[in-house]
């Protein structure tokens, strides 16, 4: 219950936090804060109050925004998988990288960045002949460590 309960929460506040509303109401809440420096004789405790404020949302947005993050990075996964599945000449080999190192991420990068560099025609002409368009048979991919 309480997993649905924060599931919402933070969908909800995520949602509100990137609005134009959210936007103008912290505004203004800097606005009528600032206004008031003379009232306060421009104290530290004056200084404190945005200082805490902002430290403390600042804080807590942190998790609100990576729990959003992670929802949004494994929907986007579970697309490009269903993507990946449904086309018969794709290469299913690339679907978990997401458990490679970083240099072995760049290193996929690169050999990606080369293919991409080929002619079209060339690419066309080698796809006619081949029974799949994945990037396993080519020698640089073949030598990636896949966990």
């Amino acid at each position: 219950m309480e997993k649905k309960f924060f599931d919402k929460f933070a969908d909800k506040a995520v949602c509100f936090t990137g609005s134009a509303g959210a936007f103008i109401a912290a505004s203004v809440l800097v606005l009528i804060w600032a206004v008031t420096g003379p009232v306060f004789k421009f104290s530290e405790t004056w200084q404190m109050v945005i200082n805490t404020g902002t430290t403390i949302v600042t804080f807590l947005m942190v998790f609100l925004i990576q729990k959003a993050q992670n929802k949004d990075s494994k929907a986007i996964q579970i697309k490009l998988n269903e993507l990946i599945a449904a086309h018969e000449q794709a290469s299913n080999t690339i679907v978990d990288i997401e458990d490679l190192t970083e240099d072995e991420l760049d290193e996929l990068h690169k050999v990606y960045e080369q293919l991409g560099k080929f002619p079209r025609k060339k690419r066309e002409t080698e796809t006619k002949t081949k029974q799949s368009t994945s990037l396993q048979e080519e020698e640089p991919v073949a030598n990636l460590r896949y966990k």
